[in-house]
């Protein structure tokens, strides 16, 4: 069986992001590749995937959008001559010299739209759209909007760089370090997904962890000064190292508590505690968040883990965000160090913040929190309040689990 699926999503963000390079315009990229994917449906089961699937879809989206803008050009006006430079040259590109220090063409799209003209959570939806090619649900659920709300701001966004003639290039060196913040973002984003897959089959998204480690690394060698990209760097590459532990034989989640400590990854791990080591004397939020990951890489067992460390590393976070998500996490942490019931008073502050309306989260800790407490009942009930509102199928059967663990403790 072909997965079509897995190569359009391997695929789908460079080539997005050379044609926007090459061609100008973020429609005609995101048109032109969702085109020659459709052609790959219709040729690939056929014919087979080719041995280079991404060249494929490169060239066809290519040949795509060479076609549409020699149409475009035809037009009364010639609207499109005045939004992308140089319109009658670009047909004629087969490829495109660019002596900017930003070489990959994913990390140039994020710097892109990192444009300061751009609203911060709309630069975020565009981005994982058209880097990542994660869905407007997919977006929705990360950044917890509604789809509705996410897809109106990446219409507006696009439309903001259209009408306003916002240039598809990166900025000179000296203002990178001004989108960097985005950037960093983006590449978390991109990873979260992956690791902790909010929606379909799998609980996890190979591709995405992939991705999101590889940009990591490549803003580390862009901006080696950057302390906060280690830090992020570090946070993905030790969470990473337990990614083939967090899925059973049988693709059910298996919780840290029950992983098998001797088969993570001890190179990753060795990697993201170099990279913790460089972001020392950062000031940013992925470092106290690299040093939870570490602690429990380092941890010889569940039982044996640091949590007075863990929880002083959320007071740091706390200080620096104001994401909900932090706070509900922080809880579970005191819930472990302290009593159960400890976690649960540090919930109460927070499991009312509309931000988490759309989120499971606070209703699978309230459970798991009931469960270490022995009360199980109550346990039931925020474990189903859970599952109702879990978008991933292992997700979901890991809270049956749950719940019958619960039951079976109350006979």
């Amino acid at each position: 069986m072909i997965d079509l699926g897995g190569v359009f999503r391997r695929e789908w963000g460079p080539t997005v992001a050379a044609i926007a390079r090459w061609s100008g315009d973020l429609t005609v990229a995101e048109d032109a590749v969702q085109e020659a994917c459709t052609d790959a449906l219709r040729t690939w089961p056929r014919d087979g995937i080719p041995a280079n699937p991404g060249g494929w879809l490169l060239t066809a989206a290519r040949n795509r959008a060479r076609d549409r803008l020699r149409r475009e050009t035809l037009r009364p006006g010639k609207e499109l001559a005045a939004m992308v430079p140089h319109i009658a040259d670009i047909t004629a590109r087969t490829d495109v010299s660019d002596p900017h220090p930003v070489r990959d063409d994913e990390l140039r799209m994020m710097f892109t739209c990192a444009h300061p003209a751009l609203e911060r959570t709309s630069q975020l939806a565009l981005t994982l759209r058209l880097v990542s090619g994660l869905t407007v649900a997919e977006i929705a659920r990360a950044l917890l909007h509604s789809e509705a709300a996410i897809g109106q701001r990446i219409t507006r966004a696009k439309n903001k760089i259209r009408t306003a003639n916002i240039p598809l290039r990166v900025p000179p060196a000296e203002l990178l370090p001004e989108r960097t913040p985005h950037v960093l973002s983006c590449i978390y984003s991109v990873f979260t997904e992956g690791y902790w897959s909010t929606g379909g089959p799998s609980a996890i998204r190979d591709e995405l962890c992939d991705e999101g480690v590889r940009l990591a690394g490549e803003l580390c060698k862009l901006l080696p000064q950057e302390r906060e990209a280690n830090a992020l760097a570090a946070l993905v590459l030790l969470h990473d190292s337990r990614r083939l532990e967090r899925m059973g034989g049988d693709g059910a989640l298996v919780p840290l508590e029950e992983q098998d400590r001797t088969r993570w990854d001890r190179d990753r791990i060795s990697r993201g505690l170099g990279q913790l080591r460089q972001a020392a004397g950062s000031a940013g939020p992925y470092l106290p968040q690299a040093v939870i990951a570490a602690l429990h890489a380092t941890a010889p067992s569940w039982e044996e883990t640091d949590w007075h460390a863990i929880c002083l590393a959320y007071d740091r976070l706390v200080t620096m965000t104001d994401s909900p998500v932090v706070l509900v996490n922080r809880a579970l942490a005191i819930g472990l160090r302290d009593t159960p019931e400890k976690g649960l008073a540090a919930l109460e502050k927070v499991a009312h913040d509309p931000r988490l309306t759309r989120s499971n989260l606070v209703a699978t800790v309230r459970a798991d929190l009931l469960r270490r407490a022995g009360r199980n009942a109550e346990a039931i009930d925020w474990y189903r309040t859970a599952l109702s509102a879990n978008g991933s199928d292992p997700g979901r059967e890991f809270l049956r689990r749950r719940i019958a663990e619960c039951e079976t403790s109350l006979r």
